[in-house]
């Protein structure tokens, strides 16, 4: 587990001490310790976890359903801002609150104040409602020119089977192969048509327009299905790539709607999930090579430039045309010995004549 604090803000793991371990497992030591599942005795509030507080109801919303509703049993206390109202719902495992216009809400979970909370830990917290289905999306492949989706879809109901619509809103740069487009169940080989009831596709336009894939999907009973599909990445112009070209782009996340599967209900969809964003890697050009040709081509040019500019303007002049090299040397050489013996100016006397 990783903290971090305004004092040191850079992340480092917490010290062991303050580690929360599950002393319940028969391997516990004392030199190693095994995270808890949950976290009953922790405190926090709606400023710690979303960073501020409310500080109003939105005006669009429905006034009769109550904007914030908490997952907690009725033996835990809650604080709450002065004005609020709160409304525990009859299964004792949840409750709702009813904020004041033109107030702000804050609301608080403290620790449980029981001795013998940490005995009655599990009856403390809600267990998570099991959801309908399970997804995972993730890149297939190698290379910069191709590559593949893979999304695992699970249903965790023994009984039922989930029927959805998986959507994908791709950029343009991802050209998809719709003939590639598979699913097959975890454990059974081979292409199931059964699965993929319907496919919506509208391909993209180039620096226009994304990809758009809908498919519509029913999954037995606790079973695990792959979809896939294969798609090619384009190449950009160099003026499209940011200055971190090499991180990648950022794909969105695939959006699934579950269907409701009460066909008499006026409610079309149960509620919606999404996967994870991605990122995609595309062919990335050596945006170093211009500079190279440009040091290349200023080198030859300059050593080109150079010759050709000394060639014009050099005076050459013959060997006999010249002056005999003899003769300049004795004349440097005689100018020497003059300049040596010309008697010094009268002036102000030495030291040793004054001495004399």
């Amino acid at each position: 587990m990783l903290t971090a604090s305004q004092d040191n803000p850079i992340p480092r793991p917490a010290p062991g001490h303050e580690l929360k371990c599950d002393t319940s497992k028969p391997y516990h030591s004392g030199d190693t310790c095994f995270p808890t599942d949950y976290m009953a005795n922790q405190d926090w509030s709606l400023a710690q976890v979303f960073g501020k507080s409310i500080n109003e109801p939105c005006p669009l919303t429905d006034p009769s359903v109550p904007p914030v509703c908490l997952q907690v049993p009725a033996s835990r206390d809650v604080f709450l801002t002065e004005g609020s109202k709160e409304i525990k719902n009859p299964d004792g495992m949840s409750r709702c609150f009813e904020l004041q216009s033109g107030t702000g809400f804050e609301l608080v979970l403290p620790r449980p104040h029981s001795p013998d909370a940490s005995l009655n830990a599990v009856a403390e917290v809600v267990k998570p409602e099991t959801p309908l289905l399970y997804a995972e999306r993730s890149f297939t492949g190698h290379g910069q020119e191709r590559g593949g989706v893979q999304t695992i879809l699970r249903n965790p109901n023994p009984d039922k089977e989930v029927e959805f619509i998986y959507m994908e809103n791709l950029p343009w740069f991802m050209r998809i192969y719709l003939h590639t487009i598979q699913a097959r169940i975890e454990g059974h080989g081979g292409q199931h048509d059964s699965l993929i009831q319907e496919v919506y596709y509208r391909p993209a336009v180039d620096r226009a327009r994304a990809t758009q894939l809908e498919v519509r999907m029913r999954i037995p009973p606790a079973s695990t299905v792959f979809l896939t599909y294969d798609f090619e990445k384009s190449i950009l112009r160099y003026t499209e790539y940011p200055p971190d070209a090499n991180r990648g782009f950022d794909v969105a996340a695939a959006v699934i709607t579950i269907l409701n599967p009460d066909k008499n209900s006026s409610r079309f969809s149960v509620y919606n999930l999404r996967t994870t964003s991605l990122l995609c890697s595309l062919p990335t050009p050596d945006f170093s090579m211009p500079y190279n040709v440009i040091i290349f081509t200023s080198t030859a040019i300059a050593l080109a430039f150079g010759g050709m500019f000394n060639i014009l303007v050099r005076r050459f002049v013959a060997a006999d045309e010249g002056p005999e090299m003899g003769a300049s040397i004795k004349a440097k050489f005689g100018r020497i010995l003059d300049k040596v013996k010309k008697p010094k100016p009268a002036g102000k006397p030495t030291v040793a004549e004054k001495g004399g």
